[in-house]
């Protein structure tokens, strides 16, 4: 395990992005010093790097060609039937040059050689083999997926998700496409046996999505965020790699307006929350810096970005009778593509 990993995982310094960023915005507002020290203290951010986050760009990243690559994924956490497994997988590209911002979902069923298995699964071996070795492996295998190095990793479990975005008062959500999911896993029932019910129905429930601007508390989100079995596209893995974008980038909206949702309680709430939730093999300030680039950007310029047309289902016979997905042609296809994308 490299140093930059031990570090983290070891050390329990890992706050997410938001508390950063609100923390900047709070001290710039106010313009106190006690504040600005008590700020620095709490965070383990130094002098040096204050200055940069609020006077330039933040401290120097990682990164090949003027891009650093962050992988976000999000897990279902000790409560939840397959704990280790990130059924969520995006990643988001950074050019330093350009100044702009590229969001790149991975769906969860994509097939790697590498593991023989899908790319969900990445962390949960790399975890089995040695604590902190989930992020790394992850890192590899995406590695492989997008042709792009991946220069850090940010994971985040659902109960932790949904706590975030209540303790921000919820977030605003665009649905662009309504739909019904009448096989939402009820948590915590994945293992109830529904005595009398043959079709074992007990274990879930409907939920429903009208299209329009909609205000999600953490619950609703997740639940927006993780459906797979609505009807159409909506219950296909690209439709759900789109709504995760959609709430990743709603996040960003709420976290960038701490008008609407700023307190004291709030304030003081949010490093814990966010320090329970998340593992990530980023320092502090790289941290804060990643937080800036992200939330700086508006909407209309984050670039969010799909493979799901470059994917085909093979023949589940050849992969152990499971559902995979592979390239249409070649990954070096894919990778020629995502290079395009993103550099546009």
């Amino acid at each position: 395990m490299d140093r930059a990993i031990q570090r983290v995982y070891f050390s329990k310094r890992q706050y997410g992005i938001g508390v950063i960023i609100t923390g900047i915005l709070f001290i710039v507002l106010t313009g106190g010093t006690y504040l600005s020290l008590r700020f620095m203290k709490s965070t383990g951010i130094t002098p040096g790097v204050m200055f940069r986050l609020l006077a330039g760009d933040g401290q120097p990243l990682k990164s090949s060609r003027d891009r650093s690559n962050v992988l976000l994924l999000g897990s279902g956490g000790e409560n939840h039937e397959g704990p280790d497994l990130t059924d969520t997988m995006m990643v988001l590209s950074i050019d330093t040059k350009k100044k702009s911002v590229s969001l790149i979902s991975i769906p969860r069923d994509t097939w790697s050689d590498t593991l023989r298995d899908k790319v969900n699964s990445a962390y949960h071996y790399g975890e089995e083999k040695k604590k902190g070795g989930g992020m790394l492996l992850a890192k590899v295998v995406v590695e492989d997926i997008i042709g792009m190095p991946i220069h850090y990793g940010l994971l985040i479990d659902f109960s932790g998700f949904k706590k975030i975005i209540d303790l921000l008062g919820g977030v605003e959500v665009n649905v662009t496409q309504a739909f019904t999911d009448n096989d939402y896993p009820i948590a915590g029932k994945e293992r109830d046996t529904c005595p009398g019910d043959p079709t074992n129905r007990c274990v879930y429930e409907t939920i429903r999505f009208e299209a329009g601007v909609q205000h999600m508390d953490g619950e609703r989100a997740l639940k927006y965020a993780r459906s797979r079995h609505a009807d159409g596209e909506e219950g296909s893995d690209f439709a759900r790699g789109r709504r995760q974008q959609d709430i990743i980038i709603a996040l960003k909206d709420t976290l960038v307006h701490p008008v609407l949702w700023f307190s004291f309680d709030r304030l003081s709430r949010l490093p814990q929350v966010l320090d329970d939730a998340t593992d990530t093999d980023m320092n502090i300030g790289e941290l804060a810096t990643v937080g800036k680039w992200f939330i700086k950007t508006k909407e209309s310029s984050v670039k969010k970005i799909s493979i799901d047309t470059l994917l085909v289902e093979p023949t589940p016979s050849l992969y152990g009778g499971r559902y995979v997905l592979v390239p249409i042609e070649d990954w070096e296809y894919v990778h020629a593509f995502l290079r395009e994308q993103v550099e546009k």
